[in-house]
């Protein structure tokens, strides 16, 4: 099927490549940051390990948004394919399994469109302009959430200091990200606002359990 006449998730503009890009760039680099930033790391060491994250981290997020934009071949993605069904019958497992794992297929894809809906993510037809549009912003987006959590570290090398302001930063960014998406997406700002503050605190409890741990 020709790629341009597929229905894909597609960016709506720049709003829609800054849910995408903005949160997951921060939460990287706060979660990366925090573990590092207390080990025996020469400060040049550090500096280039996250430089090298943030530079991979956003090259993988920039292809999975072409790859999305792109879209499928498949019309009837989310349910298993008779093809799949004769793999699964080939390698000796049960009819009863093989309908439970279609079951679960069918419901995975039903979350993910109930999803798209609560993000007000829209199904449009491909075009490479758009795609190559929506894959640099939400790289940027990317890239600029990350660069609020690492900056703090480039501005003085007391990384105790660094990592106390990068927190600050990050907390206080996570708030202005949930005002906008509440505005862009009509949900409450109160629901949205603790969703980021706690999603903010389990990285950072996640980031120090793992310094602790190694």
């Amino acid at each position: 099927m020709d790629i341009r006449n597929k229905a894909a998730i597609r960016s709506s503009g720049w709003r829609t490549d800054l849910l995408i890009g903005f949160p997951d760039g921060l939460l990287l680099l706060l979660f990366t940051t925090q573990i590092l930033h207390g080990k025996s790391l020469t400060v040049q060491a550090f500096y280039s390990l996250h430089i090298l994250i943030l530079g991979i981290a956003t090259l993988l997020m920039m292809i999975a948004v072409f790859r999305a934009n792109r879209g499928d071949d498949h019309d009837d993605e989310g349910k298993m394919s008779k093809e799949e069904q004769q793999r699964l019958q080939k390698l000796d497992i049960s009819q009863g399994t093989i309908e439970h794992i279609a079951d679960e297929m069918k419901k995975d894809q039903e979350q993910w469109e109930n999803t798209l809906q609560e993000e007000n993510v829209q199904l449009q037809q491909f075009g490479l302009a758009h795609a190559l549009r929506s894959t640099l912003a939400t790289g940027a987006f990317f890239l600029l959430g990350g660069l609020i959590a690492f900056v703090p570290y480039l501005a003085q090398e007391n990384f105790t200091k660094a990592s106390e302001l990068s927190l600050t930063l990050s907390i206080f960014a996570l708030l202005f990200f949930a005002y906008l998406k509440s505005r862009i997406t009509g949900q409450h700002i109160t629901r949205m606002a603790l969703r980021y503050v706690l999603t903010g605190g389990l990285v950072i409890l996640a980031s120090y359990l793992i310094a602790i741990a190694i």
